[in-house]
């Protein structure tokens, strides 16, 4: 068949990454001539399935009580299952943890392709093509998947939104998993956010090794809740324990593509740079003039970051 799946998480619903998701879905099912169809993984709002019902011609809601949880098996097995009843032409998943521990596995068990952080997923003679960067962005490779089906997860937010179109149908499904006693999930942590997730964000505040400890993050933290930021990390700042995991920008972390990225502190190491190169404008605060980041950002300030935070937060608490 020429259809295309697009897995949705139902814990992370409808926000921008996934719209781009069923965007990228859309498209390649037309020029596949085939059908997007949405499938929905995980307990999610009715609002949810709502608002991708207009944006794919079927969603399919897979209830199950093993998919409560995120559990990498019972996910697994579910998606093989999903796939195995479709016999899809491509798989598309977002970009996000389960879906690049997820993509791989699912393609190895499924006799297909697989290929990760796209840009870009198109047909070229029969065979799909995936555009994505290299050599921490420095280059661009388009990789030719050669076993059907294609399993592809795509950078957030690098994918144009689908467009609303006459509701599709709603499809519910009982797979009835056996639960996967191999692996147990033995412990689980939420860490407490505020605001949007990062890879939403529309504005970030970022912090470096430069900055040589937790306590100016705090100072970062207020500069970020005057102008209404999300925080964010570079890995080098995340390895040391200065701030939470999640924060962690770059290649081996979270791709963001806000309206203005504030770089502190931060070198611009080319796996950064991979992790920000969506965002509209970059600034960067740096005291070393030959730091990379300078070299991909539209406005730059050579100076030590204490003499210029300090300084903007008197300015913005007097507006």
């Amino acid at each position: 068949m020429s259809d295309v799946i697009a897995f949705v998480w139902g814990q992370v619903g409808l926000d921008r990454a996934t719209q781009g998701l069923l965007g990228a879905g859309r498209r390649l099912a037309e020029s596949l001539a085939g059908k997007l169809r949405a499938a929905v993984l995980g307990k999610t709002d009715e609002s949810v399935v709502g608002a991708i019902e207009t944006l794919a011609d079927t969603v399919l809601v897979v209830e199950d009580e093993l998919l409560g949880e995120y559990h990498p098996e019972n996910y697994l097995g579910a998606l093989v299952r999903v796939c195995g009843r479709l016999s899809p032409r491509a798989i598309l998943l977002g970009n996000d943890t389960y879906s690049q521990e997820l993509a791989p596995r699912l393609a190895h068990r499924l006799g297909g392709s697989a290929a990760g952080d796209a840009v870009d997923v198109t047909v070229v003679d029969g065979r799909l093509r995936v555009t994505r960067s290299v050599y921490g962005g420095k280059a661009t490779a388009v990789i030719a998947l050669a076993r059907a089906p294609g399993v592809v997860w795509v950078r957030a937010r690098a994918m144009a939104p689908a467009e609303d179109r006459a509701p599709g149908q709603v499809e519910r499904i009982q797979l009835g998993i056996a639960p996967d006693k191999r692996v147990r999930v033995l412990s689980c942590q939420i860490e407490a956010k505020g605001g949007a997730r990062l890879e939403e964000a529309r504005l970030i505040v970022s912090g470096g090794r430069g900055l040589g400890g937790p306590e100016p993050f705090k100072q970062l933290q207020a500069l970020a809740d005057a102008i209404g930021a999300q925080m964010a990390a570079s890995r080098a700042a995340c390895d040391a324990g200065w701030v939470p995991a999640s924060w962690q920008v770059g290649q081996t972390g979270k791709k963001v593509a806000p309206e203005l990225y504030l770089a502190i502190a931060i070198s611009g190491a080319s796996q950064h740079i991979m992790g920000i190169a969506d965002s509209k404008v970059i600034c960067a605060i740096n005291r070393d003039p030959d730091a990379p980041i300078f070299r991909h950002c539209r406005f730059g300030l050579v100076e030590d970051y204490q003499k210029v935070v300090g300084p903007l937060l008197e300015k913005l608490s007097r507006h």
